[in-house]
This record gives structure tokens, C-alpha cells and sequence, in this order.
């Protein structure tokens, strides 16, 4: 459990592939991570609003790719 909670923290953005469940959002939808429970499950609240667990080795997703990060004006670049 530990290094799935590694791999997927709270906050990691995530797609669906597919899932075998009648109330499994649509392939290609997005969610995100807010708990890996202790049967190994990832829970994802789904920017549909719906909550439904991944279960690793039985649904398909992969995590979403995160942004560029844009170099702030207000670093500590020299002026």
C-alpha cells in the first residue's frame, strides 16, 4: 500500500482508460486523488463530481501529464 500511496499522493490528477463497472465514468475522464485506502483501492473524486476507487491491475488509467511550470516575474532573478 505504501508505495501505491507513494505513487499516487493526494492531488495527482488522473485518466480513465476504461473500467469494468456500470457506474465508471466515461474513458477519458479526468479526476483527481484524494486517498489511497487500505485495501490498495485508489480513491478519486472525478471532476463529474462522482467518487469511485480505482482498483490497480483490474481498471486502465495512467496519471494525467502536469503542466509546464511558468517561471515566475517574481522570482529571484536579478534586475
Amino acid at each position: 500500500m505504501e508505495r501505491l500511496r507513494q505513487r499516487y499522493p493526494a492531488g495527482t490528477r488522473i485518466i480513465l482508460h476504461s473500467m469494468d463497472d456500470p457506474q465508471a465514468p466515461p474513458p477519458g475522464a479526468k479526476g483527481t486523488v484524494f486517498h489511497v485506502d487500505g485495501m490498495g483501492q485508489i480513491c478519486v473524486k472525478w471532476d463529474s463530481g462522482s467518487t469511485l476507487s480505482l482498483i490497480p491491475g483490474e481498471d486502465s488509467f495512467s496519471k494525467e501529464a502536469s503542466p509546464e511550470k511558468k517561471k515566475s516575474r517574481n522570482s529571484h532573478e536579478a534586475r
